[in-house]
């Protein structure tokens, strides 16, 4: 019995709504499902009767379609299916159905040597081997590429639809960096299918500005009564041919890109080029040299990069540069990846020696990123002539973030006490402030109001900061991190310290004895330096007139709290 395709049409938008098991189904919603469906995809604002929903409900339970859908009343009410995964579009296909899939691969195969259907020969043989396996029951002769997760696939035929039929859409959306979906009257031009992902190029009605939306993004389509603009045939049809991908730079030309191929990689280039304007240009004894004629996008970079050592970009310089960037910011993201057995030592080695330096903590680009979010605030505040900042987190509080990143926090972790900040500054070492400091320890801490408490003394107040010198146990249980935002050496005043002299408080006179013999604490760009508060240390000035930049934490111990107001206690573990 031949199914009309209004039929099919209900019998897909039932099996959706069944599928739904979040909502109870009635006659009546089944019934508004379907009309809403047919004046989607076919115009028809009659709607259907609750006789042709019910015939159509027997029709899908019976064998004559060959569905036998489990299709259930439940509460004398509600529709649903009896088992939870069922679909129609799930069912084996009939003899009859194979048949005429058959006769249609036959038919498609005639054609398949004609030159205005090459590009339809991989999806004939696609369709031959479907039909294959569907009739003999044997396993497939072709592993197509599978994506079970892609969304967005219902939406390719009423956007079809609607470019056939020049119809305006109205569209729900919400792209990957939009907070909220947004519903908007979109003109569609052409669906793109790249890498098993579909779009829709077009123009948004109110704001008449070429768009090209992602099928696995869109929430929702319905057709308008609003006819499609015109539009420029020749330059949509022709969209797409400068670039690889999807990703158009309008007003942006077209250039010559030239790659070096190893030899060993060139035959993969050869047999699948990167775009179709690539041609070989020269081979040498590194290997051969390809050219495109594409513009910059991301998809470019993309394809450069996935072949990682092999292929090498000759020209132009910007594009030189801008892969440079990404395969070290890559080898960047392996270098930071700390040694877990042996930060498990730190709290060991720290009571030991009171100072440990680590390397490359922090990626070079969150390195920049702190600089950047300070360098803001400097010039925000204008502040030219100040190279410190107190209570650094409550001025800029985005940095807090970026500093506490999970290898900070798996560090600290170690120290199994619950630690909380109390201190975190910013100070600087530019050239016009080539300053030093001479050999002390660190004793006083930062708290917010004056207590007299037992054992603190030397309560002194800077700005909104109040600090006092607490007792040992107290600075003993403290912890002082700094973060590096340069490569910090002898040459631009790295700190010097005494190994070991955190042990307790030093007379100015043992200061004088013990300094003699020092080692430098080089760091470099992304590195902290852990040190014990009571460590002796001390900086020179500058010798090469480079800048150190560095952010300067403390953490104590909450068990050590005694009452105490603290200037910035933030719980961190």
């Amino acid at each position: 019995m031949p199914v009309t395709r209004n039929a099919l049409i209900r019998y897909n938008t039932i099996d959706k709504c069944l599928q739904n098991r979040l909502r109870k189904w009635t006659l009546d919603d089944l019934v508004e499902a379907c009309s809403d469906a047919l004046y989607e995809y076919e115009g028809i604002d009659k709607g259907v009767s609750k006789r042709t929903v019910q015939m159509d409900l027997q029709m899908m339970r019976s064998e004559r379609l060959g569905y036998s859908a489990p299709i259930i009343v439940v509460e004398k009410k509600y529709y649903t299916y009896e088992e939870e995964n069922y679909s129609i579009t799930n069912i084996p296909l009939t003899d009859q159905d194979l048949g005429k899939l058959t006769e249609v691969v036959d038919i498609l195969k005639q054609f398949k040597g004609f030159t205005h259907f090459k590009e339809l020969s991989s999806m004939v043989q696609k369709l031959e081997d479907k039909v294959h396996t569907s009739k003999t029951h044997e396993r497939s002769i072709i592993d197509l590429e599978k994506n079970e997760h892609l969304r967005g696939l219902e939406y390719i035929d009423p956007i079809y639809n609607a470019i056939l039929n020049k119809k305006c859409i109205e569209i729900t959306y919400q792209s990957f960096k939009a907070r909220s979906k947004n519903t908007f009257l979109f003109h569609p031009f052409l669906l793109k299918e790249h890498r098993n992902r579909w779009f829709v190029l077009g123009d948004r009605d109110e704001r008449g500005e070429r768009s090209l939306l992602a099928l696995d993004r869109v929430e929702q389509v319905t057709q308008s009564a609003k006819p499609l603009k015109s539009f420029d045939e020749d330059l949509i049809t022709n969209y797409f041919n400068n670039v690889i991908g999807v990703t158009v730079n309008d007003g942006q030309k077209p250039e010559e890109v030239i790659l070096l191929s190893s030899h060993d990689n060139a035959p993969y280039l050869i047999t699948k080029p990167l775009h179709h304007s690539q041609k070989v240009i020269d081979k040498n004894d590194e290997g051969v040299l390809f050219s495109l004629f594409v513009q910059h996008n991301f998809e470019l970079e993309r394809d450069i990069m996935a072949f990682g050592e092999r292929v090498k970009v000759m020209s132009p310089l910007k594009l030189r540069n801008v892969i440079r960037k990404r395969l070290q910011a890559a080898i960047d993201e392996y270098d930071v990846e700390l040694n877990e057995s042996s930060i498990k030592n730190y709290p060991r080695k720290l009571d030991a020696r009171g100072s440990i330096i680590t390397s490359k903590v922090y990626t070079n680009k969150s390195v920049n990123l702190m600089g950047r979010l300070i360098y803001k605030y400097f010039e925000k505040e204008n502040l030219k002539d100040v190279h410190a900042i107190r209570q650094l987190f409550k001025e800029i509080p985005q940095l807090k973030e970026v500093c506490f990143n999970s290898n900070l926090k798996a560090i600290l972790s170690e120290f199994k006490d619950q630690l909380f900040l109390t201190k975190a500054i910013y100070f600087d070492k530019p050239p016009t402030a080539n300053w030093y400091v001479t050999w002390h320890q660190d004793l006083p801490i930062n708290v917010s109001t004056k207590k007299q408490i037992k054992g603190y003394k030397g309560w002194t107040k800077k700005g909104n900061v109040i600090s006092v010198i607490p007792p040992d146990k107290v600075l003993h249980k403290t912890i002082i991190i700094r973060i590096h935002l340069d490569d910090t050496n002898e040459q631009n005043g790295a700190l010097k310290i005494i190994p070991g002299s955190h042990k307790k408080v030093h007379s100015n006179k043992d200061i004088e004895l013990m300094t003699g013999a020092f080692v430098s604490c080089k760091v470099n760009k992304g590195g902290i330096h852990i040190m014990k508060p009571l460590l002796l240390h001390a900086s020179s000035k500058s010798t090469n007139q480079k800048k150190r930049r560095v952010i300067h934490l403390e953490f104590n111990s909450m068990e050590l709290e005694k009452g105490l107001e603290w200037a910035e206690k933030e719980l961190i573990l």
